[in-house]
């Protein structure tokens, strides 16, 4: 694919195809690494972190509890 750099406000910016996102698994929206290397643009998707509960919670420290938090009287509907 055959694009030009374009400005857009005070910035510039590239317009891509969408067979061309498809292609890179690439959606509106997702997070983009964009390295230049050796006069060379690449743009790369950034993965998602992948969280598991179990590991999540075995790293919490021994004996750590949850504290109560107080955020005052109710001033509306609230159900307490």
């Amino acid at each position: 694919m055959v694009t030009k750099v374009q400005k857009w406000g005070n910035s510039q910016g590239l317009r891509l195809a969408k067979h061309v996102l498809e292609s890179a698994r690439i959606a509106v929206g997702d997070d983009v690494e964009v390295v230049v290397s050796k006069e060379r643009i690449v743009i790369k998707k950034v993965a998602k972190p992948k969280f598991n509960l179990a590991e999540m919670v075995a790293r919490m420290p021994k004996g750590d509890k949850a504290k109560q938090e107080s955020f005052g009287l109710p001033v509306g509907k609230e159900a307490w």
